[in-house]
């Protein structure tokens, strides 16, 4: 069965467990919502509305993207509904046969005023918009990769690391001399490779620069790879679905301080990176880190990582925090990225991406501290 078909099955039984007739999705400038591509492998711009009797209707912006790339039961220009949601989802009601009297979900991402405007507007059934609904139950599914997802993410890993190579062979060379430079080198040997460009924002600091969590502008055409130590985050995005590391450049000479925070930022790499499998609360890794971290009175400022996806933060958090009830489960693909940081002596920080198995953990990058 398509992948997208699969993931559209386990929709629509938490929709009839939920008594929901009718589940409407958007996508667009104003709200971005990567579901659409989860459901549909419609990159984005669209609205898909998902009925109980197991069938979809994807409407988007441009059908000739949507010939490419979708797949639904049925497909229909949102131009035939005079691109107005309103008229979109009178549409699928007429046409997936929705019987008045029905619950029908709308994302609980839309803002208020517009939510009255399709309690309004349709009287004839019950609109629902909800926290813990549709959105929760979305987020819940993803956070599970199934194989096609993991099959991405082995070809993702495999280009992330081919790219962090080359940068090794670049930086060390001297050819690779500015934050400019090494994200402008990311992004072109990234889309050679068949990707759609980065997850995110490419975040090179220099040894001036690298003190920062996220160094703010993310790059510049100040110096990277001097004396002392730089930090370089960046991500590939290929089939939608973004990698996510983080590599530290040390050069010498390098104080005691940066010797030693070098070293915390490696043992509790491999201490989190031990504690990573299935059953485990995620909360529980961060802790681990947080308390090494502070046996050495150093203190990392962030969470220790997070899920990856469709988005370059998704679920599971791997927060310290006492509503984080997430577990690690296999097929799930979180990042370990401890840190630290000082005004002073700069920052290091160490990212891989990691997927949780039967077994254990698989660690699909090879992000690594680089000495120069």
């Amino acid at each position: 069965m398509n992948p997208h078909k699969k993931r559209r099955e386990k929709i629509y039984d938490w929709m009839s467990q939920e008594n929901i007739s009718l589940v409407m999705l958007e996508d667009n400038e104003e709200r971005r919502n990567p579901a659409i591509r989860w459901l549909s492998g419609q990159p984005g711009d669209a609205i898909i509305f998902l009925s109980v009797n197991r069938r979809s209707l994807l409407v988007p912006w441009d059908i000739n993207m949507a010939s490419m790339y979708a797949e639904a039961e049925v497909v229909i220009p949102y131009g035939e509904f005079n691109r107005e949601p309103l008229k979109a989802l009178k549409g699928a009601i007429e046409r997936l046969k929705i019987p008045k009297g029905s619950k029908i979900e709308i994302s609980g991402t839309i803002p208020y005023p517009r939510f009255l405007k399709y309690v309004e507007k349709f009287t004839d059934f019950d609109i629902i918009c909800r926290d813990g609904g549709i959105e929760e139950e979305l987020v819940k599914n993803r956070a599970i990769k199934d194989e096609s997802e993991i099959k991405i993410y082995r070809k993702l890993s495999a280009m992330t690391d081919d790219i962090i190579n080359l940068l090794e062979k670049q930086i060390y060379s001297g050819k690779l001399k500015t934050e400019a430079d090494i994200a402008h080198f990311i992004d072109y040997e990234g889309r050679r490779r068949g990707c759609e460009g980065t997850g995110f924002e490419t975040m090179a600091a220099g040894p001036a620069r690298s003190f920062g969590i996220h160094a703010f502008p993310a790059y510049t055409g100040e110096a990277f790879g001097g004396s002392g130590l730089s930090i370089l985050d960046f991500g590939l995005k290929y089939g939608g679905y973004t990698s996510d590391v983080t590599l530290t450049f040390a050069r010498e000479p390098l104080s005691k301080t940066q010797e030693k925070m070098l070293t915390l930022t490696e043992k509790a790499y491999k201490l989190a990176l031990s504690m990573t499998r299935s059953g485990e609360p995620a909360k529980n890794l961060g802790s681990a880190v947080e308390a090494y971290f502070a046996r050495y009175k150093k203190n990392m400022p962030h969470s220790l990582g997070h899920g990856i996806g469709l988005n370059a933060h998704e679920a599971p958090s791997i927060k310290n925090q006492s509503d984080n009830k997430w577990i690690l489960e296999p097929g799930m693909i979180i990042t370990l990225e401890p840190g630290l940081y000082d005004p002073e002596h700069g920052g290091c920080r160490l990212e891989n991406d990691i997927l949780i198995t039967e077994s254990g953990a698989e660690v699909l990058t090879n992000s690594r501290i680089i000495r120069l």
